[in-house]
């Protein structure tokens, strides 16, 4: 007689962004979804200081997303890197490109939680987007200055891994336009590209269109644009500051020397429909698009080491204290 029994799944079910952490410090608040450790939303004072999306949404437009073991594209999606070859999977095929690495639809585990921070990792096996083993854990926490986001990566591999990392939160403007804001962007250099998206050469901003180095309103500019050659406070400390007046509110977007390049993205695909122009995307980048080809400002990681970065969002334009 045939067994036709089936076990009765009692497991709570989840929303498609995974388990949903929330944080909290003061009148802020954060809810880091386990679906790519992703800063889902993150309010300050009950006024959305990033764009999110809902939990039981599959998150569009990388919001909020982690962007590791490289942010930005691949040409093809192949590269070496010591003998090894890879290719990873081509998930830009309108440009056919490998775009914003591999960790963003893992469901990362929790490792710790208190009130005001939460912790959380995952561990990438070798696969043939990227031979080797790494290991990641990032740290959320809210507080008097804003959220910190804290980067701890290492390899339980015996090889040394290639490693670059991003991070893409998009700056809320609560219903108005980008074109409303006044941003400032202290750096000598962009990244021009090609039609691709893939870089060309280096062109200094002085005298250009791109040129945000003092508070400059954004209007009708379009961006898309890797800035590099970032100008530091005496800490290392590089920031972009965004003016949203019709909120009476600065928003500094800060990172440690880690990150060598920030991608300004003012969200002006068509496609997007009435989310068109409503964010700003503001992302941290340790490399340039396409670095795991030119191998330039690629971190290695070594067995028996670990590498850190910092960087976080500050809605009321403080600096955090060191």
């Amino acid at each position: 007689m045939a067994n036709n029994c089936v076990a009765k799944n009692t497991a709570k079910t989840l929303p498609l962004s995974g388990t949903q952490h929330e944080i909290a410090y003061g009148d802020q608040r954060a809810v880091v979804a386990s679906v790519g450790a992703t800063l889902r939303t993150y309010t300050a004072g009950d006024i959305p200081v990033v764009a999110g999306f809902d939990e039981d949404e599959v998150c569009r437009s990388a919001r909020g997303q982690i962007l590791a073991p490289w942010p930005n594209r691949i040409r093809d999606g192949n590269y070496s890197f010591n003998a090894e070859h890879a290719t990873a999977p081509i998930n830009e095929p309108e440009r056919h490109n490998a775009i914003h690495g591999l960790v963003r639809h893992i469901d990362w585990q929790l490792s710790s939680i208190t009130q005001n921070y939460c912790c959380l990792n995952c561990t990438l096996a070798p696969q043939p987007a990227y031979p080797w083993w790494l290991h990641m854990d990032v740290e959320y926490r809210l507080g008097r200055d804003g959220l910190i986001v804290k980067t701890v990566v290492s390899t339980p591999g015996n090889e040394v891994a290639p490693f670059g990392l991003g991070f893409h939160p998009y700056l809320a403007m609560d219903g108005h336009s980008v074109t409303e804001c006044i941003v400032q962007v202290p750096a000598t250099d962009v990244l021009l590209v090609d039609a691709r998206m893939i870089p060309s050469r280096t062109h200094k901003v002085a005298g250009s269109q791109f040129d945000l180095n003092q508070p400059t309103a954004l209007g009708g500019l379009s961006l898309d644009t890797s800035y590099t050659g970032l100008l530091r406070d005496a800490e290392g400390i590089a920031s972009v500051r965004v003016s949203q007046p019709f909120l009476h509110r600065d928003v500094t977007v800060w990172m440690d020397g880690s990150f060598k390049y920030v991608q300004l993205y003012t969200a002006d695909d068509a496609s997007l429909g009435k989310d068109r122009r409503k964010a700003l995307a503001v992302e941290p980048m340790t490399c340039a698009p396409n670095a795991f080809q030119s191998h330039e400002d690629i971190v290695e990681i070594s067995p028996g080491t670990s590498w850190l970065a910092r960087w976080g969002i500050s809605p009321l334009g403080t600096m955090p204290e060191t």
